[in-house]
């Protein structure tokens, strides 16, 4: 991590802490609060301790490596270059003319980087070696970041792995639980390569070799998280981007080839005969991801750098590193999701709707039904499968990160019989649905013309909300957004102690001031003046099967958690919250200077 330090460093966005912080929340917490700040640095810890087991470490912590957009292609490049350079390469054509042929020449030599590079001998992050009961997961400074968490986990392990017969190689980033010393958690999802391989090995009844490589190359951490088709080796994007090979040696204890500048390569084996329960966990939905069994490695060995830097990142509630980690992959892969869906001109991920949740989309609408067409398309291609609600509008829409114009421009345009509600895999992280990893899409289709007014009767905010308090005691609180647009969206917290279905029969007598009305808790810190936590809360907590109402012209979005009264039978997950101790300490010895305004905001 030397040189991404001084990349950092040269272009002022490092901070440096050098007061004493401990793995268990304190160093998690600080990261978490300063990745949220508009002006947001990556932090440099010098000083890290385990005050539980009274541990100090001689290694720094770093974090927020991605802290922004400068970071990013700082790191990566900038994203809609090297998008284009892919569209180049998937539109090349057999070359007629001598300077055509030259230039395919030069575009196709550059390929021979792609391929990474296995070298002899063994690499800087091997230059110390400790191997079975000396290779110790309690000497790197694993951080525990939120209070329900089942213990201490790797957030940025790059896990290498290979298939059966070794001819097809993946890197990917899971979570990594430490159970004690020397075993790790695999909490590889259902979806994911190193499953597929995974079971490969469990039929052949083998153990299955693993390394986990911690700093290095930032781009590593990129390309580990990259939507790549099975089967391509996300260190072939590497060498795309970088107009380099990734520069690899074999593992000590195994044959998983790594890269050479990694500070830490942690190395084991799993025994695919044998599960352990994983979790909970804090997770980047903002919600706690609940305990299941997962696979998990026996470790063999710990090679380092002689001076290294332990690489880590938070997840939680948005916005935080992924945010721009995401941003990027959104430039870089349009293109490829474009020979799939040729007639996509562009598309958006919110980073509050945590990426599978929600998604935006431009095309060029060629006939009826095309949007619909398209929703199918994307919820068929591989990581794309996984997201819960599509919103899709025509070529003449703003500019898709124009939050209030294309805002505007979706509400005028939503149309009851243009909704698409059907059902299909979700994210494994997905909590809302009533079954594991299967659960409701939403399509909205507003690639048409502004709707006819549907003739609903404004009132002022207060109006309504008494109007409402009078049919029902359960309704708290209200705000109006987007009056000036033909599906004004009405936002109510609850003290909810029924199924809303019944407060949204109740609630008839004023349809005729209500066109979209949506629903959240009054509890869980929900505030209906804050926008962007209310967009991130609804998409997560809903499973559109269940949670969308429709009465002619109103259509009611059920935001709340979900329990009995919903006849759901999973466990509801509670939020990611910090410890108010911990960010009171931290604000108390002046490392943390945040507003109560700012806890507020960002429902810390």
């Amino acid at each position: 991590m030397e040189k991404a330090i001084e990349i950092l460093k040269n272009n002022n966005l490092l901070k440096i802490i050098d007061d004493e912080l401990d793995i268990y929340l304190e160093i998690p917490h600080i990261a978490y609060i300063e990745v949220k700040r508009a002006d947001s640095k990556a932090i440099l810890f010098t000083n890290v301790v385990d005050r539980k087991n009274n541990k100090k470490f001689d290694v720094p912590v770093l974090m927020n490596v991605f802290c922004n957009e400068k970071a990013v292609k700082l790191f990566i490049g900038d994203g809609d270059k090297i998008g284009d350079e892919i569209e180049s390469l998937l539109k090349m054509k057999p070359p007629t003319t001598f300077s055509e042929k030259l230039s395919t020449f030069g575009k196709l030599f550059a390929l021979k980087n792609v391929i990474p590079k296995k070298l002899k001998g063994k690499g800087e992050c091997q230059e110390l070696i400790k191997l079975g009961k000396d290779a110790k997961l309690s000497d790197l400074p694993i951080l525990t970041t939120w209070e329900q968490d089942g213990g201490p986990f790797i957030t940025m392990g790059q896990v290498y792995t290979t298939s059966l017969n070794g001819e097809m190689k993946n890197l990917g980033m899971y979570r990594l639980q430490v159970y004690d010393d020397h075993t790790l958690g695999m909490h590889w999802q259902i979806h994911k390569d190193s499953n597929h391989f995974f079971h490969e090995y469990k039929k052949a009844g083998k153990k299955m070799p693993v390394s986990i490589g911690i700093g290095g190359d930032p781009m590593y951490i990129w390309c580990g998280q990259a939507p790549l088709p099975i089967g391509v080796f996300e260190l072939m994007l590497y060498g795309f981007v970088k107009g380099k090979n990734a520069q690899l040696v074999k593992s000590v204890t195994n044959d998983i080839y790594i890269p050479k500048d990694n500070d830490y390569v942690i190395e084991g084996f799993v025994d695919t005969s044998k599960m352990r329960i994983e979790g909970p966990f804090g997770d980047h939905t903002g919600y706690y991801t609940l305990e299941e069994e997962y696979p998990f490695m026996e470790v063999t060995a710990i090679t380092s750098k002689a001076k290294p830097t332990y690489l880590a990142t938070v997840v939680g509630k948005p916005p935080l590193e992924d945010k721009y980690m995401g941003h990027a992959t959104e430039r870089i892969f349009l293109p490829l999701l474009k020979t799939t869906a040729p007639d996509l001109i562009d598309y958006y991920m919110p980073e509050n709707g945590v990426f599978h949740n929600l998604i935006l989309a431009k095309i060029k609408t060629l006939y009826p039904g095309h949007a619909q067409q398209m929703m199918h398309a994307f919820w068929g291609v591989g990581q794309m499968s996984f997201v819960k609600h599509a919103i899709f509008v025509n070529e003449d829409a703003p500019d898709l990160t124009d939050h209030d114009a294309i805002c505007k421009h979706i509400l005028n345009r939503i149309d009851i019989d243009e909704l698409l509600i059907t059902r299909g895999v979700v994210d494994a992280l997905d909590h809302s649905s009533p079954k594991f990893a299967v659960g409701g899409k939403l399509g909205l289709d507003c690639t048409g013309d502004e709707i006819d007014e549907l003739g609903i009767t404004l009132l002022e905010d207060t109006e309504l909300l008494e109007k409402m308090k009078e049919i029902s005691s359960d309704v708290k609180n209200l705000k109006q957004y987007y009056k000036d647009t033909k599906n004004p969206v009405t936002v109510i917290t609850v003290e909810k102690n029924r199924s809303q279905k019944y407060l949204f029969e109740d609630l008839k007598p004023l349809y005729d001031n209500l066109k979209i009305l949506v629903i959240v808790d009054d509890a869980n810190q929900n505030d209906v003046e804050n926008p962007y936590m209310l967009i991130w809360r609804v998409v997560n907590n809903i499973d559109s099967n269940r949670d969308i109402y429709i009465d002619l012209n109103t259509i009611c979005v059920d935001g709340t958690n979900k329990n009995a009264h919903d006849n759901f039978k999973r466990r509801w997950p509670d939020d990611v919250d910090c410890s108010k101790e911990v960010i009171d300490s931290l604000r108390q010895r002046g490392i943390l200077d945040i507003s109560d305004e700012f806890i507020k905001k960002f429902q810390l």
